[in-house]
């Protein structure tokens, strides 16, 4: 028997074995379990930086938006994305209250968020181990591997639909989908994300 094809067909099978696991189904969790699962990740997190991927889909448009950018994230709930091409802009949420700064306009919109979406009361709500599910909200959860999904949907017409997170048992986000009540959807996927790196004020400025 010849060497190579025998490593060959152990190298095919190993691949469908491989295939097989991830085609493995997702198991469904309690939105309680989903949650203390994040919380036990982003236990002793300060903050953190990432790269990423933004497409976004606007109900009146067909064709999707792609852009590049970085994020960065600091208890207790401010948030900084910033979008380098193809339309430059910063955004920085503070609890609920939301800005959007466009470089080359010099232009800044605040956008006062429901008070049920802002970071601040989220997170105070990980900082214990989670036994009831937050009012105001619906939640389904489910399990791959290490990979967890969130699906929350805050009650009421206004604002955001569903929010759907995706990240790893060590806290780490994978992706974040947005649905608007208008049918637009905003996918961001994260890469190369650092926590505890010590972000000063400075790295939240918009301007």
């Amino acid at each position: 028997m010849s060497f190579f094809p025998t490593i060959a067909r152990l190298i095919l099978l190993t691949m469908l074995l491989v295939t097989l696991a991830d085609a493995s189904p997702a198991e469904s969790i309690s939105p309680v379990e989903g949650l203390e699962i994040l919380r036990r990740g982003f236990s002793g997190m300060t903050d953190f930086t990432a790269e990423i991927t933004q497409e976004k889909q606007l109900s009146l448009m067909k064709k999707k938006l792609t852009s590049t950018g970085r994020v960065r994230f600091r208890r207790p709930g401010t948030f900084f994305m910033e979008i380098f091409s193809p339309y430059p802009s910063r955004l920085l949420l503070e609890n609920s209250d939301l800005t959007i700064f466009y470089p080359a306009e010099k232009n800044r919109q605040k956008i006062p968020l429901p008070a049920e979406e802002g970071l601040g009361q989220w997170f105070t709500y990980l900082d214990r181990p989670i036994t009831t599910l937050p009012e105001g909200v619906q939640m389904q959860a489910e399990r791959h591997g290490e990979t967890c999904t969130l699906r929350i949907a805050p009650h009421g017409k206004k604002g955001v639909r569903e929010l759907t997170l995706v990240f790893l048992d060590d806290g780490r986000i994978r992706k974040l989908v947005i649905e608007e009540q208008n049918g637009d959807r905003n996918t961001i996927t994260f890469r190369n994300m650092k926590k505890n790196v010590g972000l000063t004020d400075e790295e939240f400025r918009l301007e």
